[in-house]
């Protein structure tokens, strides 16, 4: 069993010999054994479902990877979820209920059965004995976010920050890669002169900054004098655009591309509870980090630009494919229309980052629209996602769904269409 030597020290008392010598070895044992099942690095606790799925469906994971949870449907159980690959899906995740014996081992297939988890898992690494594959790695542990600058240190000044590396530029100015203080790792958004009003934009921060939740981009200060300078924690992988229509975007299978809608939607969820709109939701806007985390970036800021080509919302700067009819034709912004936007949104991920709605021009786009034209199901995309899409673009705002529905749908997509445990092989 392994014991170590403070264990074997409390079996060789004379308690372990008393008439209830057999109950308290019996305890001490399970005691033990809960504590280096506890220990062990596979060992993940009380996560989800879909955390375990999230964890384990990053791109620098193999197939095999694994951990063990508790089960969330059955008390005492404990679940085994291993990444597996297919030409059909690509990669997935399989989950394998754990069931405990009366005698108080453990077993997937009754056939094969072990008293502790411990044995479990080192079976299952020499053999796949039934399950999609042999266990190779212990899922990695998401390194936590950066956090972010002082707390007091809200506007700050222009000279604490160096622009290190550009990432990308826009209508209204450019991303780039910095420091702040010599030590801190961050994103800087520079505004070109006459893009927005300082002040304005300022009072949009004081209410920016009080947002915060694990989907949305952080951010951390400001430089409120022309030219403007928002900071905000650093994403590694840049905009969601980018990454789809680049290499990696390449190997992303349906499960990683749900997941990503549905973080996006939880951090949509957050800003609906706050009753903030967004205005400008797309893929564009979307930032991706490591391990596939998405957040959304930008929230807010579409309201204040000033530009002529912008707010005259037919403008060649104005994102008319992404916008609903009422706030294009008559500046109705709600989180209603953001809804609208997401489903566009739903379309990019679907199609690697394609332009939505191929071969039209914005004025065609909102002429077929206001007609009753919605884009069609993308290849290779389901219906049922397609008919989440259609939902979205309902003409009266009223209709489409919530975020929160948004994010309840997208989080349970493959649990309503999939057994909730895999079967092991020969059952």
């Amino acid at each position: 069993i392994g014991c170590n030597t403070s264990f074997y020290r409390l079996c060789s008392t004379e308690a372990c010999f008393s008439p209830d010598s057999a109950l308290s070895l019996s305890l001490s044992l399970s005691l033990f054994i809960s504590v280096s099942v506890s220990l062990s690095r596979w060992y993940f606790g009380k996560i989800t479902r879909r955390d375990s799925e999230r964890l384990l469906l990053s791109l620098d994971n193999r197939r095999g990877t694994f951990l063990v949870r508790e089960s969330e449907t059955t008390k005492g159980a404990y679940c085994l979820s291993v990444l597996d690959f297919d030409n059909v899906k690509g990669l997935n995740v399989k989950h394998y209920k754990i069931r405990k014996l009366d005698s108080g081992g453990f077993y997937i297939t009754s056939r094969t059965q072990f008293s502790n988890l411990q044995q479990l898992v080192s079976h299952y690494r020499k053999h796949a004995d039934g399950l999609c594959h042999f266990l190779t790695d212990v899922c990695p542990v998401l390194k936590p976010q950066t956090q972010g600058l002082a707390r007091d240190a809200w506007e700050i000044p222009r000279e604490s920050l160096r622009l290190d590396l550009k990432l990308g530029q826009g209508c209204f100015g450019e991303v780039w890669m910095g420091t702040w203080n010599g030590t801190t790792r961050v994103a800087i958004k520079t505004l070109k002169p006459g893009t927005m009003s300082p002040e304005a934009f300022l009072q949009e921060a004081q209410v920016m900054k009080k947002l915060r939740h694990e989907k949305l981009v952080q951010l951390y200060a400001v430089v409120s004098e022309e030219p403007i300078y928002i900071v905000t924690e650093y994403m590694g992988q840049g905009s969601l655009l980018d990454f789809l229509k680049g290499d990696m975007g390449k190997i992303l299978r349906l499960p990683q591309l749900v997941d990503m809608a549905s973080q996006i939607a939880s951090g949509m969820a957050y800003v609906e509870r706050m009753n903030y709109v967004h205005r400008d939701l797309r893929a564009a806007n979307i930032l991706v980090g490591d391990n596939l985390v998405c957040k959304v970036a930008d929230f807010g800021l579409a309201r204040l630009i000033e530009d002529n080509e912008y707010t005259a919302r037919q403008g060649a700067k104005f994102p008319i494919k992404w916008t609903a009819p009422e706030a294009a034709l008559y500046g109705r912004f709600t989180i209603k229309s953001d809804v609208w936007s997401f489903g566009v949104l739903l379309t990019e991920l679907a199609t690697k980052g394609r332009v939505p709605y191929p071969g039209m021009v914005n004025r065609e786009v909102l002429d077929q629209v206001e007609r009753g034209y919605r884009m069609p199901c993308p290849a290779e995309c389901p219906d049922s996602l397609h008919d989440l899409m259609l939902t979205c673009w309902r003409k009266e705002p009223e209709e489409r769904p919530t975020f929160e529905y948004l994010q309840g749908f997208l989080e349970d997509y493959f649990t309503s269409t999939e057994p909730q445990y895999q079967p092991g092989e020969n059952l």
